[in-house]
């Protein structure tokens, strides 16, 4: 009796043959442990979570803005009048007041937070960069209130009487700096800010400094640079993440609620002058929410909350790109 030969294969039963030797636990992990494929899908679980999460904020504040989106549409980022009497509600004085008081800080903090940064990685001794870097991340764990009463008791008395008037002789061709100084108001809210976001940018910025391979720094030496000129080439390489670590702070000064609602006037008012008292989305929030009595009202003040939302949302997602651009170069993450 001869051999026959193996009828041949169909592609359908190949693919079912494919199918039944799927191995589950090894699509989950290259190893194929069981272990290994369940922590895998763990992980994979939380992070979708998130996602959930976000999308899940995103369409609550919506439904509940939808009347005052419906009512007012686009003209409720550019008016200015806020009237719960009337149903009057435009958000550009806070819009306003937001943006002003962010930038400021942000133009107050920038400066220090680098040269403390800088400071620290480039210039320090080891014994001295630890217990500074320390007391400065130390000012991240002070709750915003503290700084709101540190603010109207301390901060506000002194740029009212040392801070407020030399600017006023010197800078009073400016409309920037005329008007009364109360010590409440706009400029006093970008000063808190600035001390507020000053630890965020300074510890980014210290670990972007510190990716930076030292071998940049000894070939700049060796080929007769000064300490500042290497200083200098550093900081281009951390360009990207100094960037991000920016965008870090304003998205904290952004969002900040407290801190800025005790100091700033809550005044519902386009004003030039840093002096006069101002608003913001979070503070207005913050204010009024509890106050809403009317359909109208409260889905105003919710449209408010998903205006800095999507603000904030995108302020450090913008970040975090700029950050791993730097990082995936320097440290290997963004090759792995």
């Amino acid at each position: 009796m001869s051999n026959s030969a193996p009828p041949p294969t169909s592609p359908a039963a190949a693919y079912g043959a494919r199918v039944r030797a799927w191995d589950w636990r090894r699509a989950l992990s290259p190893t194929g442990n069981p272990g290994d494929a369940v922590f895998r899908g763990l992980l994979f679980c939380c992070a979708l979570l998130i996602v959930v999460i976000v999308c899940a904020m995103f369409y609550e504040i919506g439904t509940n803005a939808r009347l005052s989106i419906v009512k007012f549409g686009f003209g409720f980022l550019t008016g200015r009048e806020w009237d719960p009497i009337q149903g009057e509600f435009g958000a550009l004085p806070f819009v306003y007041g937001t943006v002003v008081s962010s930038l400021l800080g942000l133009l107050i903090a920038v400066p220090f937070s680098l040269g403390v940064a800088i400071f620290l990685v480039e210039q320090a001794p080891r014994r001295l960069a630890r217990p500074i870097a320390f007391l400065v991340e130390l000012l991240a764990a002070i709750p915003s209130v503290v700084f709101g009463l540190w603010g109207i008791f301390v901060l506000a008395p002194i740029l009212r009487e040392y801070v407020g008037p030399p600017l006023q002789k010197w800078l009073g061709w400016l409309p920037f700096f005329q008007g009364t100084v109360t010590g409440i108001g706009l400029f006093t809210g970008g000063v808190i800010l600035a001390i507020m976001v000053t630890p965020i940018i300074t510890a980014v910025v210290r670990d972007v400094l510190a990716a930076v391979p030292v071998s940049q720094r000894e070939a700049a030496l060796a080929l007769g640079a000064t300490k500042w000129e290497t200083t200098r080439i550093v900081l281009a390489n951390g360009g990207p993440g100094i960037a991000g670590a920016i965008i870090l702070g304003l998205g904290r000064a952004v969002g900040e609620t407290m801190a800025v609602t005790m100091v700033i006037g809550n005044r519902p008012e386009i004003s030039v002058s840093l002096f006069d008292p101002s608003y913001t989305i979070a503070s207005v929030i913050a204010n009024e929410f509890t106050e809403a009595t009317g359909d109208l009202y409260l889905s105003a003040l919710v449209e408010l909350g998903l205006v800095l939302f999507l603000v904030t949302f995108v302020i450090n997602g913008a970040a975090r790109l700029l950050v791993w651009s730097v990082t995936r170069g320097t440290s290997g993450v963004g090759r792995a």
